[in-house]
């Protein structure tokens, strides 16, 4: 096996902060190899499965011990009970992804006074919390560009209705992303009435119950828009079942996913690029134990509409990890060697 190249040490920061402390005390000029961790709010869905990843490959890159958790379905108490664990085998530092943000608030600040760094990543944490990183996208951008996508396909100035679903109402991420497709069409075609969003739920299985009734309840709607994973290939599967004429995306690149796209059942997806998030957080992590100095703020991650231009290039960057890190590398150098240019106030982090 290659071994994989190792990053400089990140430079000129704007905002640094000492860290009040370090866990075990295992940072600058420590000779012992730091135990990290990460918890996420799903391990067997897409997005998930790509933090874990990305984040497994910054720990191999970076030399430390890395573990990576997450129930198998979105569960938040369960997940609160795995980063609790986590707060005992990984007391150098955790990389804390939730769907349920006032959930984690106590379990991150305790953490936080017992002196493991925590950063939040893909949700923005609660004051509270006592987390000053977060890793994430811009969230609301993510909802535009869906928006974008969708007027694009549909005739010019368009009437009619749009369908909008959330697999988890109330998680700022989804909710962040449904008002962008909102407040798109609210700004660029106006004839248009946006529904929803709708509860379409994280499961899959309840995910398809869900989103066919939305289909037969609005037949004659011009589109449905999902924001989360199963979203993306449950309106696909019922578009191609039920030859559909109305327009079906969503978000994410899970396998099935990316088949439709390719297929042109689903005009496009919006990814998140959550390897590379997992990757980047991770690594943020890492360094900042190491040098005893955290960036503070929101770092902002980018986001990639696939569609059938690029979705080969997408399909092949997807068949391993150790394909994804080769073809995210370019970004990971571009990001980590330039933080200062992807911070921003916690406060804008939408």
């Amino acid at each position: 096996m290659r071994t994989l190249r190792r990053y400089a040490p990140v430079a000129g920061l704007l905002a640094l902060v000492l860290a009040a402390a370090c866990g075990t005390g295992a940072g600058a000029g420590s000779d012992k190899k730091l135990n990290i961790g990460m918890a996420v709010a799903n391990n067997s869905q897409n997005f998930g499965v790509e933090m874990m990843n990305g984040g497994t490959a910054a720990g191999k890159d970076l030399g430390v011990n890395f573990k990576a958790v997450g129930p198998p379905n979105t569960d938040g108490p369960a997940e609160q009970q795995l980063f609790q664990n986590l707060t005992q085998t990984s007391r150098d530092g955790i990389v804390l992804m939730n769907l349920d943000p006032p959930l984690f608030t106590r379990p991150a600040a305790r953490a936080i006074d017992q002196g493991i760094p925590v950063i939040a990543m893909d949700t923005a944490p609660l004051d509270g919390s006592k987390i000053t990183l977060y890793v994430g996208n811009d969230n609301y951008e993510i909802g535009q560009k869906l928006a974008d996508e969708a007027l694009k396909r549909l005739p010019k100035n368009p009437s009619g209705e749009v369908v909008v679903g959330v697999p988890n109402p109330g998680a700022p991420v989804l909710d962040s992303r449904a008002k962008g497709i909102k407040d798109t069409f609210a700004k660029k075609a106006p004839k248009v009435k946006v529904l929803g969003p709708y509860q379409t739920f994280s499961d899959p299985g309840q995910n398809y119950n869900a989103w066919s009734q939305q289909v037969h309840a609005h037949p004659k709607a011009l589109a449905f828009l999902g924001v989360g994973d199963a979203d993306s290939y449950d309106l696909a599967r019922i578009k191609q079942q039920e030859k559909g004429t109305y327009l079906v995306a969503g978000t994410d690149v899970d396998t099935k996913t990316l088949e439709y796209v390719k297929k042109g059942v689903d005009f496009v997806t919006i990814d998140p690029e959550h390897f590379l998030k997992g990757y980047v957080s991770t690594a943020l992590l890492i360094k900042s134990v190491r040098s005893g100095k955290f960036p503070k703020g929101w770092f902002k991650m980018p986001s990639l509409v696939v569609d059938r231009s690029n979705i080969d290039e997408i399909i092949a960057r997807q068949k391993s990890p150790e394909a994804a890190l080769k073809w995210y590398r370019p970004q990971i150098d571009r990001l980590l060697g330039n933080v200062d240019a992807q911070m921003h106030p916690m406060s804008q982090a939408r």
